[in-house]
């Protein structure tokens, strides 16, 4: 279905995270699986993206994963303090 301008009513569209999370992680992996063999020669952690550039001057851009911080256990504060 096509929706014209006038027809869209884009405050009624539910968007379900968690799947947007596993298409954002599938295009990722289909990005990373293109620049096998290839140099990254710049790679950029911005606001809302990570860019990363390959010394044959494409850069690629990676959505999906900024809202989030992992913290391993060993930077966890221990018990007590």
């Amino acid at each position: 279905m096509i929706l014209k301008s006038d027809e869209a009513d884009f405050g009624s569209i539910e968007i379900d995270p968690e799947s947007l999370r596993t298409a954002e992680f599938m295009q990722a992996q289909m990005i990373l699986d293109s620049m096998v063999g290839k140099t990254i020669a710049r790679a950029e952690i911005e606001d809302t993206r990570i860019s990363v550039t390959t010394s044959d001057g494409i850069t690629f851009f990676f959505y999906g994963f900024m809202g989030e911080r992992f913290e391993s256990p060993a930077e966890d504060p221990a018990p007590g303090s």
